[in-house]
């Protein structure tokens, strides 16, 4: 299993969402440090979820990198994390 459906199938468990993209961007960081753009180093997770509602954005944050942490541990370099509540405004 892939690292990005690794990613997906850990947050479809734990939160449910009504929404979720797990986008690889790794071919973004070509050239940035010892990156070549190859393989699964850097993501953006975009996830609406009714367990961020009444929460607060480090507190949704906290969340996804507590469960991430394996993941993060693993090899992720970089996690652009975009929570939302249901009903709130996102930006995709």
């Amino acid at each position: 299993m892939s690292m990005e459906e690794t990613i997906e199938r850990k947050l479809r468990d734990a939160f449910q969402p009504e929404r979720l993209a797990v986008i690889n961007e790794s071919h973004l960081h070509a050239g940035h440090r010892e990156f070549d753009g190859t393989g699964e180093t850097h993501f953006r997770v975009r996830i609406v979820a009714p367990a961020f509602a009444g929460k607060s954005r480090i507190e949704r944050h906290r969340a996804l990198n507590e469960l991430l942490a394996p993941e993060i541990e693993a090899g992720i370099h970089a996690l652009a994390l975009e929570p939302a509540a249901p009903g709130e405004t996102t930006r995709w």
